[in-house]
């Protein structure tokens, strides 16, 4: 990425979203930021640069400009990455942030798809959706589930990922997954946690007491209550109540393939022009084995003679968490 001038990315107008055309506007205007879902089958968030001029409506002769996929993790959404990709749009104007929410997650949730619920099933919806938005991702991240995703994405695909085109896993093993020790915020047991909770709580406050007092901690008891939504009208007689916006039980099944899935024929035999960089949190929740960090080492010095690129990365006195809740207040 080459950085420009910063200015603000712009965000459209509820109506503009609904009617771009009827209000005299392109669909999509430099430096927006669109959120959509109705002619795909997968709810996103596109944040451009203010130099990009190019949107998915135009003819296809005029090619996409430079473009980020970021992916969250298990029960995450798009939302995690958005002040992020607000900054990063505003550093690099030439650049558009695609923001998913993968299925089971988010405004994806309403969205029924069938099973399996797994990394490679959606690696696959989010393959669909570059297509059917034309455009040639330059850069893959995802964390932990995501960073899964990311990996098998390129697995998957010869097309529609550019080549060179650079992959940044955050905090995930491209194998099994390991529970690290005791006192962690482990996700299978968040999950299962949240899956003996009523479906509609009276407040979020309930929530994260109840996940406090199960030790998980606030920081994380916060995040997760970003994910209810208010089911009863503000200002309404009756008693305010909170449903949660993600399908648990999917969710649940998608954890467990993430535990499972075995990546590690990608890493060991990256394609050419692909390059893959894993980040471990120095304080990381899953515990990385000796064999891991020895098997991405040695897949380093393959990669490079195979014309691909593999390395490996630590980020200091980081917790797993943290990197997804680094941008815990976007929007």
């Amino acid at each position: 990425m080459a950085a420009g001038g910063a200015a603000p990315p712009r965000v459209l107008s509820a109506e503009q979203r609904r009617n771009p055309v009827a209000v005299g506007v392109s669909p999509l205007r430099p430096g927006s930021r669109v959120r959509a879902a109705s002619r795909t089958r997968q709810a996103y968030e596109l944040v451009q640069g203010s130099l990009v001029q190019w949107n998915s409506f135009m003819d296809k002769s005029v090619p996409d400009p430079p473009t980020a996929v970021l992916l969250h993790g298990i029960l995450g959404s798009r939302k995690n990455w958005g002040s992020f990709a607000k900054r990063l749009a505003q550093e690099f104007p030439m650049w558009q942030f695609l923001l998913v929410d993968l299925r089971c997650h988010g405004d994806s949730a309403s969205i029924k798809r069938r099973g399996p619920h797994t990394v490679a099933s959606t690696a696959l919806d989010v393959l669909k959706l570059i297509v059917q938005l034309r455009l040639t991702p330059r850069v893959l991240v995802g964390h932990s589930f995501g960073g899964k995703v990311a990996l098998s994405m390129v697995e998957q695909a010869a097309k529609p990922l550019a080549r060179p085109v650079r992959v940044w896993v955050l905090d995930a093993t491209p194998g099994k997954v390991r529970a690290g020790g005791d006192g962690e915020d482990h996700p299978a047991e968040l999950i299962e946690s949240l899956r003996r909770m009523p479906m509609q709580v009276s407040s979020k406050q309930e929530v994260v007491d109840a996940l406090v007092k199960e030790q998980f901690s606030v920081d994380v008891a916060r995040w997760v209550a970003t994910n209810l939504r208010r089911s009863s009208p503000l200002g309404s007689l009756s008693s305010s109540s909170f449903s949660w916006i993600f399908d648990l039980n999917g969710i649940s099944d998608m954890y467990k393939s993430y535990e499972e899935t075995n990546l590690w024929g990608i890493v060991e035999n990256v394609p050419r022009g692909v390059h893959i960089n894993f980040l471990k949190a120095e304080r990381s929740l899953h515990r990385w084995a000796l064999d891991d960090l020895q098997r991405i080492h040695t897949a380093e010095e393959l990669a490079a003679d195979e014309g691909g690129g593999v390395e490996m990365h630590v980020l200091e006195d980081a917790g797993h968490w943290q990197l997804q809740l680094s941008s815990f207040g976007g929007s």
